[in-house]
């Protein structure tokens, strides 16, 4: 039975995930992800979280060592469902002899899309993805960016129900990160669901309804964006004067002191009533007094927390690929 949400059932819904490479490397240990259909959903970590791997399983590229859950309501590997989703992995490989126009048709032929469907789709998602001018050119004349443009309109080819972007903007310059973001949101408001993997923290700020965050091969934090940074909520103030003398009070009331800033967690006015009470009876004089509610990037450093592994680092030792799931 399939769990049932807002949006009707989960997209994506897997437990348990779990995947070691070789003897010691744990890529991914007891994994959960929900999707809810027709959401943008951001998977972020960093590097050697496990969240290419994920993707891999998700896609049948990699074998698990345990999995539970459905993708589109039926077991992960299922055929006729892996007909319905369109993926783009992360550093991707296009034969460079096929111009873009011939790449587009050949992937659609292999999702099994008629061929007066591939030529419309062609030429629409070209446009679509701004590629139309180089629809007869060679792959091998392409930059980095156009092929990352070329990538995401080859995942749409199949029109699926469930688009899967490993990187999405990786390569591209601010304007065709822009572009990117737009699109997104068109198949959003087209009704299909949007799994992203991306390193890039501000790119998901602005597109994803939810978010999960990977450490160290297990999930820190989900959740939407509201509600993560609703937890991360906080009062500063700034004031001027000696705030040594009143630190025992200002730690009572569960405010912390840092040079001539005071920070008072979550959202309780009151309590930060009682900190500027406390700072005028002292005839200390407060410059500021901000809300301040957390990004993404804050939402991120906090999960990752002081026994995590630096960010850009990556588990030893090669992780080879396996055998794909069967169907």
């Amino acid at each position: 039975m399939v769990a049932t949400t807002q949006h009707g059932t989960w997209a994506v819904e897997l437990h348990g995930v779990r995947k070691t490479y070789g003897r010691n490397v744990r890529a991914l240990d007891g994994v959960d992800v929900r999707v809810g259909r027709g959401e943008i959903f951001g998977l972020l970590g960093p590097n050697g979280a496990g969240k290419s791997t994920l993707v891999k399983i998700m896609m049948t590229v990699v074998r698990p060592d345990a999995i539970t859950g459905t993708v589109l309501g039926r077991r992960v590997g299922h055929r006729p469902t892996m007909e319905r989703i369109g993926y783009l992995p992360e550093a991707h490989r296009f034969p460079a002899y096929l111009t873009g126009k011939h790449l587009l048709d050949y992937y659609a032929a292999l999702a099994k899309v008629k061929r007066a469907d591939r030529r419309h789709r062609a030429g629409r998602l070209l446009e679509r993805v701004g590629m139309a001018d180089w629809a007869d050119t060679k792959i091998s004349k392409y930059s980095k960016g156009m092929l990352q443009r070329l990538g995401i309109a080859q995942a749409l080819m199949n029109d699926p129900s469930l688009v899967v972007l490993d990187e999405p903007t990786d390569g591209l310059d601010p304007i065709g990160r822009r572009d990117v973001r737009t699109l997104l949101l068109d198949l959003k408001a087209e009704g299909k669901t949007v799994f992203l993997n991306s390193h890039l923290l501000s790119e998901l700020e602005m597109v994803c309804d939810r978010v999960s965050i990977l450490v160290a091969g297990k999930v820190a934090r989900e959740g939407t964006l509201a509600e993560l940074s609703g937890e991360s909520v906080e009062y500063r103030i700034v004031a001027e004067g000696d705030l040594a003398s009143i630190a025992n009070e200002l730690k009572r009331l569960g405010a912390g002191i840092d040079g001539d800033t005071i920070t008072i967690p979550g959202e309780d006015r009151a309590k930060l009533n009682k900190v500027i009470d406390l700072l005028r009876a002292g005839g200390r004089l407060i410059e500021s007094v901000t809300p301040h509610r957390c990004s993404l990037e804050d939402i991120f450093v906090q999960a990752m927390g002081p026994g995590a592994p630096p960010v850009g680092t990556a588990p030893v030792g090669a992780a080879p690929v396996a055998r794909p799931a069967s169907s």
